[in-house]
Formats: structure tokens, C-alpha cells, sequence
């Protein structure tokens, strides 16, 4: 099963992500920063992670400069999800989603970069 990462300081944001991939068949674990989820990201392997720009502690650039220095993970597609207009930030993201966003679209983005969520 595909596992996506999500990287958001909303608590209410990340439960709406989680059940959403949840309810489409893919498996997620969670951070509330970049700092943490760095940790989660080394212990988890996702396939994927969503990624928010601006949080309290850690903010999303930070992360992913630490994410494209790791040879094991470097590769990992990103799919930034934030109110920022900061798409300059990541450059290598496979996609900006603004918020508010269409779930399906997201979904979209998902499913064609890692596929479907499988059982």
C-alpha cells in the first residue's frame, strides 16, 4: 500500500488529508512541522509527501532543503499544499496546491504521480 506523509501545523487540515487518503486506499502518517517531520520521514519511508510552507516551528523550505540533501529520500515526490503563494520556494515540487483546495484534483495529482491507493 502507498504511504503518503503529511506536513501541516492545522490539525483540522491534516485529519481532513489523512481520512481523505485514508478513503482512498492509502495508507498516511503525520507531522505538525518540518522538524518532526523529518523524524517521521526516516522512520516511515512514505511515497509520498504533502508539504505546507509556513508553520509554527519548522517551515516547509527548510524541510525539503534537508529532504533533497538525503540520498535516500531526495527523490521523494513533494506536492506543496499552502496559503502561501511561494511556489519559488520548492522548485522541484510536483505540484502547488493552494487553499483552499479541490480534494479531487489533489487526489488527482496523487494518483498520477504514485498511482493508486491499493489494499
Amino acid at each position: 500500500m502507498k504511504k503518503i506523509l503529511v506536513i501541516d501545523d492545522d490539525p483540522v487540515l491534516v485529519k481532513y488529508l489523512v481520512s481523505l487518503f485514508r478513503n482512498n486506499g492509502y495508507e498516511t502518517c503525520q507531522a505538525k512541522d518540518g522538524h518532526e517531520g523529518y523524524e517521521v520521514l526516516l522512520r516511515e519511508k512514505p511515497d509520498l509527501i504533502t508539504l505546507d510552507l509556513q508553520m509554527e516551528e519548522e517551515w516547509g523550505p527548510r524541510f525539503y532543503r534537508k529532504l533533497s540533501q538525503n540520498e535516500e529520500f531526495k527523490n521523494t515526490p513533494v506536492i506543496v499544499v499552502s496559503g502561501l503563494s511561494g511556489q519559488h520556494a520548492i522548485k522541484k515540487a510536483v505540484a502547488f496546491v493552494s487553499k483552499p483546495f479541490d480534494p479531487d484534483k489533489l487526489l488527482g495529482i496523487v494518483r498520477s504521480t504514485i498511482g493508486l491507493g491499493g489494499s
